[in-house]
């Protein structure tokens, strides 16, 4: 077991649960003996301008401990930072290593997404050509749940469970009055449809769920779209639909793209997407003459920690605290990993792959579980996802309100 000095980063969008990673990771790595657990400001530029903190300042004691589990966003701050490639830009990684060397760092953890998976293979195989000993780990986050080689990722069992909670309290306000109406609820995600999906996990005794689910794994027709609406207009007065924020079009085009004079990119090319819903209910009310209202989440379904899982929670404290084990042993260039056993009793185990495996890649909703002629999803995603929401943790309240831990 090689013993060190510790730092761990976050990065890309935040979830309910990402602390909680940050939690496992810190606890486990000082109760193994490691001297120092350093903390990135805002990831890999932080780290590029030495902004760190002593994570032991802020994480004082088990009250700490249990407020940062509890607390929303990341911690530590995030950022969407594309490492360049180390043969076209070695400069970039040299000033790492001797960042990371003066500081004494034999453990690297960054926890995040696809784009992160592609920062700590970069680093993990630059770490071989030099021959340096530090380790590289990869601990997954995404409420997109589109990490590759994973059952599922930590924050998204929250997300869901705030979007299923949610679409039933929208679904109730809906049938209040005895007017038709349609309501459109606009769903994160960009390339896959998982968190659309969990719209479906509404549906129960005593809510009918959504009418359609419209995913980004299925091209957009406004006109198979609007015979639907009409087909359920004649059961129906009240209408909800659940459609990915980045539903496109035969062409190749967002659809909120119909809205928007210019969409800006991040620095891995993804455009900023987001007003999907509104445009829509602004289509369906000129062609249907019916109420329509777009609602969109945004930032809600990643950051509801007052809604957050049990298990998701338990999950992500599981994934760091197993990522620091990993590194111990030597392990580098790796992601911690979920391997489902079973449905029902739900059981899980952790494993690894290489992060290479998982960099830049997005597992979509199987096709066989997208139905009715792409506009919902089966019995079988509902299976899958539901063990994902199960258990509460109530936040700390303090003057009615949730009380976080954070940094100035």
């Amino acid at each position: 077991m090689q013993l060190g000095n510790v730092v761990v980063g976050q990065s890309g969008g935040p979830t309910s649960v990402i602390n909680s990673s940050l939690v496992g990771v810190f606890k486990t790595a000082k109760d193994a003996g490691c001297p120092h657990v350093y903390g990135m400001r805002n990831g890999i530029e932080g780290l590029l301008k030495e902004n760190f903190i002593e994570m032991s300042d802020y994480v004082k004691n088990d009250l700490d401990i249990e407020l940062l589990k509890r607390t929303p966003s990341s911690f530590l701050g995030t950022c969407r930072y594309k490492l360049p490639d180390f043969t076209k830009d070695e400069e970039t990684y040299k000033k790492i290593f001797a960042i990371l060397n003066k500081m004494d760092i034999k453990h690297f953890f960054y926890i995040g997404g696809n784009d992160s998976m592609d920062t700590i293979d970069k680093l993990s195989k630059y770490s071989e050509i030099i021959k340096s000993d530090i380790t590289f780990i990869g601990i997954p986050k995404t409420i997109d749940n589109d990490l590759a080689c994973t059952d599922h990722t930590p924050g998204y069992g929250s997300a869901a469970k705030y979007i299923a909670a949610a679409m039933k309290e929208i679904i109730r306000d809906a049938t209040t009055y005895s007017t038709d109406s349609i309501n459109v609820v606009e769903i994160m995600g960009r390339d896959a449809g998982w968190l659309t999906c969990a719209a479906t996990l509404s549906r129960s005794e005593d809510c009918a769920g959504p009418d359609i689910i419209c995913l980004p794994e299925k091209v957009f027709d406004y006109d198979k779209f609007m015979n639907k609406i009409a087909d359920i207009r004649k059961e129906k007065k009240v209408i909800t639909i659940a459609v990915s924020e980045g539903i496109k079009t035969a062409d190749g085009k967002y659809v909120c793209e119909a809205n928007r004079r210019s969409m800006t990119e991040d620095a891995f090319g993804h455009k900023t997407l987001g007003g999907t819903a509104l445009y829509l209910a602004d289509f369906i009310g000129g062609e249907t003459g019916v109420k329509s209202r777009g609602i969109v989440f945004s930032t809600l379904q990643r950051c509801a920690s007052h809604l957050v899982s049990r298990r998701d929670i338990t999950e992500a404290f599981t994934a760091g605290a197993d990522g620091v084990q990993l590194a111990l042993n030597g392990e580098t260039g790796k992601m911690i990993t979920f391997e489902r056993i079973s449905n029902n009793p739900y059981q899980l185990k952790t494993s690894s792959c290489p992060a290479s495996a998982v960099a830049n890649v997005a597992k979509m909703v199987p096709d066989e579980w997208i139905i009715n002629d792409g506009a919902y999803v089966s019995k079988e995603f509902a299976e899958y996802a539901r063990p994902l929401i199960i258990g509460e943790l109530s936040p700390f309240m303090v003057d009615g309100l949730p009380r976080h831990l954070f940094l100035d």
